[in-house]
């Protein structure tokens, strides 16, 4: 599976997404691919995706077994079984 972050840089929320990544990488050893909804428009259409910042767990076909959106972020807990996978 993969884990997908989409949010903008230069926002309000984004120095806590960045912290929120380090943070997960340094807990976990796992890393969450993050994407600019405005350099990826088809990936925010297909997934119905509208609100920064979003995490989405997508499995091997491309599904989304898993969205969180807005703050707050979800905890570590909760995105590390979709991280592992």
């Amino acid at each position: 599976m993969r884990v997908v972050c989409i949010f903008k840089e230069g926002r309000d929320y984004s120095r806590t997404v960045n912290d929120y990544l380090e943070d997960f990488y340094r807990r976990t050893g796992r890393e969450i691919e993050t994407m600019d909804p405005d350099e990826s428009p088809a990936f925010c259409e297909a997934y119905d995706i509208v609100e920064y910042p979003t995490l989405v767990a997508l499995d091997r076909d491309g599904g989304a077994v898993a969205v969180w959106k807005g703050l707050p972020l979800p905890l570590f807990d909760e995105v590390s079984y979709y991280a592992s996978a």
